[in-house]
């Protein structure tokens, strides 16, 4: 209500999106990734839009629970696994495919009596993530153990990229080097790419891939741009200037006071904070779109609100529309001044932001 700042979640931006995806991953099976309720942008609100997948992607099974719950039945793979028996039970009855990375899972499932022939599973292999995964050395023993099982109905192969974001590192090469050379005759299909290998890195094309951050518009790699990439931003997050101080020169602004006026000036008070999930770090310089036009923030940004300098904007007033990441202004520009990474801000934006659908051919 008000002037309360919104996120708008453009459909068509999104599906577009997707189509991207298809095109790079010519003919690979698309995993559409929407963990973390979305990127931040709504896990249901995404997963409506993103029909054309071949199935959907989530870190945890409670996220794949909300799914079912919505009466989602496209394949959904949990990332994360299940860790007790009770899991494994609630996912195989509700036809889940599950990725096994550990040994206590490999242990648990094992000592955990389930229907024949209900589970898919997806043994996670560390190729050189060094995160989660069975070395390579233990995987004839894994697939072993799980081809003795008479729940299991399916077995597939995959790992993750750690330096694929950096199109110049070797490393992803030695990834998927280490990942094929691996015998796959046990394998009903294998996935490596994530996003960054969809769109950088063919040799980690196979069976499936698992695009994320590009689905949201926003590119994997520091040296390009989401336009570069062909991605268009799904997210933008918009307020209003509430106020407009006319300051003088010296005056200083925001708590601490970290900002001097260098003159008399117009300073435009927004209504945006940390407390809707914009970046408490972002430094002054940073730039908001204001009725079109890029000003720099001066000063603190506060819970509530944050104060941008308004000179270059003759008659700016309250009620002015202020994007503050989105359309014509790329929320990596904005991670890169506040030194964190696009993902972060998405995922931080908080739920007392309201969020507004806009469907195909609609407009905000």
């Amino acid at each position: 209500m008000g002037y309360a700042p919104q996120a708008w979640i453009d459909h068509a931006a999104l599906q577009h999106n997707l189509k991207r995806a298809k095109r790079a991953a010519k003919g690979s099976r698309i995993w559409a990734v929407v963990k973390a309720d979305g990127y931040g942008h709504g896990m249901l609100r995404v997963a409506s839009s993103l029909g054309d997948a071949d199935g959907l992607a989530v870190a945890r099974l409670d996220e794949a629970l909300q799914l079912r719950e919505a009466k989602i039945q496209a394949p959904i793979l949990v990332m994360g696994g299940c860790h007790t028996g009770e899991q494994f039970h609630i996912a195989s009855e509700a036809a889940l495919q599950i990725a096994i990375h550990d040994s206590a899972q490999l242990r648990c499932l094992s000592e955990t009596r389930l229907n024949p022939q209900s589970l898919k599973l997806w043994i996670k292999v560390d190729t050189g993530m060094h995160r989660l995964g069975f070395a390579t050395s233990e995987i004839t023993r894994v697939v072993a153990a799980l081809q003795a099982n008479p729940a299991v109905a399916e077995l597939n192969l995959m790992t993750h990229l750690a330096n694929a974001d950096d199109r110049s590192d070797p490393a992803t090469k030695t990834q998927c080097k280490l990942f094929e050379s691996l015998d796959h005759s046990h394998f009903d299909a294998c996935s490596i790419a994530n996003s960054a290998g969809l769109l950088g890195h063919p040799a980690s094309l196979s069976d499936w891939v698992r695009p994320g951050i590009m689905l949201y518009g926003v590119t994997p790699f520091a040296e390009s741009s989401a336009e570069d990439e062909g991605l268009l931003p799904v997210m933008t997050l918009q307020s209003r200037v509430i106020a407009v101080k006319q300051c003088r020169k010296g005056d200083r602004v925001g708590y601490g006071g970290t900002y001097t006026c260098p003159a008399a000036m117009p300073v435009a008070v927004i209504a945006i904070g940390y407390g809707d999930g914009y970046p408490r770090h972002a430094p002054s310089g940073t730039p908001v779109v204001v009725s079109g036009r890029r000003l720099p923030l001066v000063g603190r940004v506060s819970m509530d609100m944050i104060s941008v300098d308004a000179r270059t904007l003759p008659g700016v007033k309250v009620g002015d529309e202020a994007i503050l990441w989105g359309r014509g202004l790329p929320v990596e520009e904005i991670a890169g001044a506040a030194g964190t990474i696009g993902y972060e801000l998405l995922c931080g934006v908080k739920r007392r932001v309201e969020f507004v659908d806009i469907g195909p051919g609609e407009e905000a």
